[in-house]
């Protein structure tokens, strides 16, 4: 049974092997910890999480693998445990600690844990009813199941990156946001088995494709080229339906509102905010119009959010009916009212970076106290709790395996 850590979520109970690293995984997994789940990272001096020691926005980090603000972010909740999987004594370990959990989650290439005896087969041998996450970049079948990948490639090959981009621009193969899109799936994909064990008992393996999930997320995409036999293109800001939609600038530096008109009740109430007699010319007299003439009617909006500063705009449009909503920067999201009323970020001591503020649950549960509770962990901070607290070793044990490396 879970010790779990500190969360009394709907996962509490539910003890999980992260043997994830980088972005998507290790976000996947903080969702089940943020959940309730105990989350047990099993990592390596070895072979270090890339995200402890580099971004892969910013370059390398000059703080060791205890510093990373990245890692921070991606690995609350959690706990670590350093094991040397090169080496039998570790593997029997992980065995171990898998024979009394719940999930295995993993995203390495497909195969390397097979070369290791570290099988879903080789696995259930220890706990028959084991689901296990395996999360890679096309696959663990077909001709490319080999193919390493990050997520930009998982874009690309989805067709995703095609799509996304201005009309004379190239295509845009995204980062960062399609990683947190493939972990919140496995995420889903695990939450999905647990509830399947409970009904049946059985475990399962999820055979994950990071590059499937992003296909899945353009459907409307491939049913424009089904219906109309059209290939979708890239249009930047705009909407296929939707007239104007677009970001906007207002008054400053970089400050941007995005408006969406989807109804004529919205409309009028965007004429109405604005007062430019130009809104009323027959050019726009419908939606149909609106969309067709949209190199017209985008710069009349500019016009007016141009002389206006971005929270005086939000507000003005929005006590009209309109939708409209700022584009955050990166430092601005955190301070902002709303946000900051629901609590999302909250501020944790790190041991090493001090007082940080990460991001939490994007939920609230009427009941249970679902969050961040405790900074990532420190590089094999919590190896005496799992190896003594949960595998029932003698202190002594445990410290012949730190002086033979197992442990480390």
């Amino acid at each position: 049974m879970a010790q779990g850590n500190g969360a009394q979520g709907p996962l509490a109970g539910v003890r999980v092997v992260d043997m994830t690293w980088a972005w998507a995984g290790p976000h996947g997994t903080q969702l089940l910890a943020l959940l309730g789940a105990e989350v047990i990272k099993v990592e390596s001096h070895a072979r270090l999480d890339h995200s402890r020691m580099r971004s892969l926005m910013g370059g390398a980090m000059k703080t060791g693998p205890d510093g990373s603000p990245i890692f921070n972010d991606l690995n609350a909740n959690k706990l670590s445990l350093t094991l040397d999987l090169r080496k039998d004594a570790a593997r029997d370990l992980l065995r171990r600690l898998v024979s009394v959990s719940d999930v295995l989650a993993q995203n390495m290439r497909p195969g390397v844990l097979e070369r290791l005896g570290l099988s879903y087969e080789e696995l259930t041998r220890f706990k028959s009813d084991l689901i296990m996450l395996s999360s890679s970049a096309v696959g663990s079948t077909g001709p490319e199941r080999l193919y390493a990948g990050y997520a930009p490639t998982f874009a690309s090959l989805s067709g995703i990156a095609d799509v996304t981009g201005y009309p004379d621009g190239p295509p845009q193969p995204l980062s960062g946001s399609v990683d947190l899109r493939v972990g919140t799936a496995g995420a889903f994909a695990v939450v999905a088995a647990l509830y399947r064990r409970r009904q049946t008992g059985e475990g399962q393996h999820i055979d994950l494709s990071s590059t499937e999930v992003m296909t899945s997320m353009m459907g409307e995409a491939f049913m424009e080229l089904s219906m109309t036999g059209r290939v979708p293109g890239r249009n930047g800001n705009r909407h296929d339906v939707m007239a104007p939609h677009g970001c906007y600038p207002c008054a400053g530096e970089d400050q941007w509102v995005s408006i969406a008109i989807g109804s004529d009740e919205e409309w009028t109430a965007l004429k109405a905010a604005l007062g430019d007699p130009g809104l009323e010319a027959e050019a726009y007299a419908g939606p149909a119009e609106r969309w067709q003439n949209q190199e017209s009617l985008d710069p009349i909006i500019e016009r007016w959010t141009r002389q206006r500063p971005l929270g005086d705009a939000v507000d003005q449009l929005q006590a009209a009916g309109v939708p409209a909503m700022r584009v955050h920067l990166e430092d601005s999201i955190a301070s902002d009212p709303h946000v900051v009323a629901r609590g999302y970020f909250q501020e944790l001591e790190h041991p090493v970076l001090g007082r940080r503020l990460v991001g939490g649950a994007p939920w609230t549960f009427s009941e249970d106290d679902v969050g961040v509770h405790r900074p990532a962990p420190l590089l094999g901070q919590h190896n005496e709790a799992v190896l003594g607290d949960i595998l029932g070793l003698a202190p002594e044990e445990i410290e012949r395996l730190v002086a033979d490396e197992v442990v480390r």
